[in-house]
């Protein structure tokens, strides 16, 4: 889905929130592998970011044309900090809740800019009458699970060894809703 950007100030930076166009394409297929690379909290390997530009280009434009989706971009100062995003569930019975996902480049982190992304998609996940979000985090993932808490989502679950790492450790998943 499209919305109109927005704009928001955190102490003397510029924080922008838009969708992403094709024309990002290539920056959001770098800023992905980057991201990968800097933690084990997300769910692939920089390895798996294999999308061609083209490929994300057709991505792109599924989200921003989808009725139950929506993915924005944050540009701190112009350079691209973090993404987000909610999916809607396409049957009858789970149209009422969405998945949320979100990343940030480490060196954005402890801005507000998570904050400001969080609080931006449980108000649009509101405007599309969704009346439930989901997120899994991994366990240790402490600065996201205190934000999450802080937006009024809750833990009702725990999955065991969700992740496994290649050098054969394991990461527990927290399941949290608002």
């Amino acid at each position: 889905m499209r919305r109109e950007p927005e704009t928001f100030r955190l102490g003397a930076h510029t924080l922008v929130l838009r969708n992403a166009e094709e024309a990002d394409a290539g920056q959001l297929i770098e800023y992905l592998k980057n991201t990968t690379a800097e933690t084990r909290f997300l769910v692939r390997e920089p390895e798996e970011i294999t999308a061609t530009a083209e490929e994300e280009c057709r991505f792109i434009s599924s989200m921003n044309e989808s009725e139950h989706a929506l993915m924005l971009l944050a540009f701190l100062d112009g350079e691209l900090a973090g993404n987000c995003s909610f999916t809607g569930m396409p049957q009858k019975r789970y149209r009422h809740r969405a998945t949320v996902g979100i990343a940030l480049c480490r060196k954005f982190m402890g801005l507000g800019i998570g904050t400001v992304m969080m609080e931006t998609l449980i108000q649009a996940a509101r405007n599309q009458g969704l009346e439930q979000l989901e997120l899994e985090v991994i366990a240790d993932n402490a600065p996201a699970i205190g934000l999450y808490k802080k937006l009024g989502f809750e833990v009702c679950g725990t999955l065991p060894n969700n992740m496994k790492y290649k050098d054969g450790t394991y990461a527990d998943a927290l399941w949290m809703r608002k």
